[in-house]
């Protein structure tokens, strides 16, 4: 079973509704008990990086999921994979879960074109860096779908894939049994449904 962590800052119903699409057994849960039984856990989120942060503090759920990590595959889905690292910088500084090492800093200011736009909205080429189980199903150069103003900098030793957005833009990222996507699989289509598919056979 895989645990969808519900938090209150995630996309659930898109995310619950790929799982059911490729047959998987998951839960929308925000029960301690539940993630501890659960084969996998997934992270999502959309928000701010503080707020979100606070609440897995006021739930407890901080520590369950530093636990879970050491034992099951976790993935991490853009906000839920920038919750992943050491500290944010967005509005202020906040510390993370600490499970990927680096930071998480504003896109704007380090764009080598200052005319795009940010927040990065759209489809982007995933150029994958290195190769792992995640990527069973897909090939260098499939496109995924982003919506975010800031990313993981710090980063190159868990770094698998990026997309170009005028500069590496760190897409996918892995320490040990965490994996983290700042892209939306679960807006990103076939190549989104295959990605997942991949971690659930982890």
């Amino acid at each position: 079973m895989i645990a969808v962590i519900d938090y209150g800052v995630g996309n659930l119903f898109s995310l619950r509704s790929s799982l059911r699409q490729l047959g998987l057994d998951a839960a929308v849960t925000a029960e301690p008990d539940a993630i501890r039984a659960a084969d996998r856990v997934i992270l999502p989120g959309v928000g701010a990086f503080g707020d979100a942060m606070a609440k897995l503090r006021a739930t407890g759920l901080a520590p369950v999921l530093r636990a879970a990590a050491a034992e099951k595959p976790l993935l991490g889905i853009c906000l839920g994979m920038q919750l992943l690292f050491d500290k944010s910088y967005e509005f202020g500084e906040h510390e993370g879960l600490g499970l990927v090492p680096g930071q998480v800093c504003p896109l704007a200011p380090d764009l080598a074109d200052p005319a795009l736009k940010v927040p990065q909205i759209g489809w982007n080429a995933l150029h994958l860096l290195k190769d792992d189980p995640l990527f069973r199903y897909i090939r260098e150069g499939e496109y995924v779908y982003y919506v975010h103003s800031y990313y993981a900098k710090g980063c190159a030793a868990s770094t698998l894939a990026v997309s170009d957005y005028s500069i590496p833009v760190t897409g996918v990222v892995r320490a040990g049994r965490v994996y983290g996507t700042q892209f939306h699989p679960e807006k990103s289509g076939d190549t989104g449904l295959r990605i997942l598919k991949a971690f659930a056979e982890l």
